[in-house]
């Protein structure tokens, strides 16, 4: 009897370390099919992250030189202050180089450029612009089309004094929409087939051309 009972319990200890190597190989298969998932969602979110960082500083950056530009109105050196704002506005981790282009236009009641009114700029090159107190400001943009010039634009000032140029019956709304390309930093376009190196961001923002109190 006491035999048989010996032999049992090893048939019972056999048996549960066979369930305990099952179980433990069907956790490693498992580990094996959820880990790449976790991992993708962790590099998209990171990805996500930088993406709407991007746009959140390029949005800022839009704003304040959109009232920038309603303040400066129709001053020679409008269009340097507007830039010098963005560059500014645009830091990490977003990166002023990565702006492609920064177009200052009049707008339209819905935002819209107005008549092709408007310059655009490329982040080459440099402009350099006269200030009030005679020092220099220059930004590393050059304009590529330039169908707005500062002198032509009706602030509230020229506006209520009726010094507008022809074509503008009101005071001016003022663009400034920013064109930015994000490079991917994660491995993500990889895992999920996306395309190009980066993805292109844009915000613009538009406000009539007086000082904001």
């Amino acid at each position: 009897m006491l035999g048989a009972h010996v032999v049992a319990m090893k048939d019972v200890r056999s048996r549960k370390r066979a369930r305990r190597r099952r179980a433990s190989g069907q956790t490693l298969v498992e580990f094996a099919l959820t880990f790449p998932i976790f991992v993708s969602m962790m590099i998209g979110i990171i990805e996500f992250s930088l993406v709407y960082n991007a746009l959140l500083s390029i949005g800022h950056a839009s704003r304040d030189a959109a009232l920038a530009a309603a303040e400066a109105g129709n001053s020679a050196f409008a269009d340097c202050l507007i830039l010098r704002v963005v560059e500014q506005d645009v830091s990490a981790p977003a990166a002023d180089n990565r702006i492609q282009e920064v177009d200052i236009y009049r707008a339209d009641q819905n935002g819209a450029v107005y008549g092709g009114q408007q310059n655009t700029y490329t982040r080459t090159g440099s402009t350099s612009c006269t200030m009030p107190d005679g020092s220099t400001l220059t930004v590393p943009y050059t304009a590529t089309s330039s169908t707005y010039p500062a002198s032509s634009r009706c602030d509230i000032i020229a506006g209520t004094a009726g010094g507008c140029q022809s074509g503008h019956p009101t005071v001016d709304t003022i663009g400034v929409k920013i064109t930015y390309l994000h490079s991917w930093v994660t491995p993500l376009p990889n895992l999920v087939s996306l395309s190009g190196s980066g993805a292109t961001l844009v915000q613009s923002t538009a406000m009539r051309m007086e000082p904001v109190l």
